[in-house]
Order: C-alpha cells, then structure tokens, then sequence
C-alpha cells in the first residue's frame, strides 16, 4: 500500500513540475510588465482580438494562429501596425513561439500609446498542446508548428515540429 501512495504522488509530483516549468521559464525571460492571456481565453468565441504574430517570415509560413498578422521579431516597424491597427484602443494579443519574444513587441505597441495589449501565454506552442487550430501559408489547417530550435522545441508536445 506505501508503495502505491508513493507511487501516485510521485506521479502528481511530475505534472505539476511540468505545469510550473513553463511558468519558470516565462518568469526568466520576461519582465512581466505585460499581462498574459491564457490560450483558452483567446479561443473563446466571439472575442474581438486583433491578433499579431512576433515571429519570424519561415515560423510563420509554417503555421500560425486563424487571422493572425505577421508583424515580425527582427524586423519589426511599428508602422506596420499603425497601418493594419490604427485605432490604439483595439485589443491586441501578441504570440510567438513561447510568449518571450512576443513581450519584446508588446512593450513597443505599448510605447507606441497602444492601450489594451496582451502577450499570449505560452504562445503558439501552448495553443497547439491545447490542441486549437493552427494554419499554414495557404490558410490550410495543419499540425505542423515551426519548432525554433531543438531546445525551445521541447516546449511543443503536440503536433510536428518543423525547423525549416
């Protein structure tokens, strides 16, 4: 009987350190002076997000979130989403792989004066472990997700990760 008991915490004691390592990793990357929004959230129906995808043109390609707009990382202008999201007190959400580098360009949409800018938690990753829909260069459902780099890869447990 002990060893059932020992055997069933252990195993409560391996999800939980899952769930919490995401939360360490944001916590060591981010600042936290955006405020997260859970994929569940965004997935509910009927919400009026505009929704801008802070990765880069091949992550992108592969798969992103339905009505996303590519705004970019690297090459990021603010104009561009001055031009697409002129109103400033639209709501925003802001993804990319994990939620790391998407909380670069939301600090810059808040610099900008834009008023109601989230930062998705856990980015498109967390979205397709979820498993919500991801869409490809022809706006084609698919499972792919572009994985960055064998180590933030790790991160993505569902779907097939691409590193094109």
């Amino acid at each position: 009987m002990k060893k059932i008991i020992i055997i069933i915490i252990c195993l409560f004691s391996t999800v939980t350190k899952a769930q919490d390592s995401l939360s360490n990793l944001l916590k060591r990357y981010n600042s936290r002076n955006i405020p997260y929004i859970s994929v569940q959230e965004l997935a509910m129906p009927k919400t009026n997000y505009k929704i801008l995808d802070a990765r880069e043109p091949n992550e992108y390609q592969v798969s992103h979130l339905n009505n996303a707009v590519f705004v970019g990382y690297r090459d990021f202008k603010i104009e561009n989403v001055l031009n697409e999201i002129p109103n400033k007190n639209d709501t925003i959400v802001v993804y990319c792989s994990l939620g790391i580098r998407s909380e670069t360009i939301s600090k810059k949409l808040k610099d900008e004066g834009y008023t109601s800018v989230y930062n998705l938690y856990g980015g498109i990753f967390e979205w397709k472990n979820n498993d919500f829909p991801v869409y490809n260069r022809n706006n084609v459902e698919t499972d792919s997700v572009h994985a960055f780099s064998k180590m933030w890869g790790k991160w993505l447990i569902k779907g097939k990760k691409a590193y094109n």
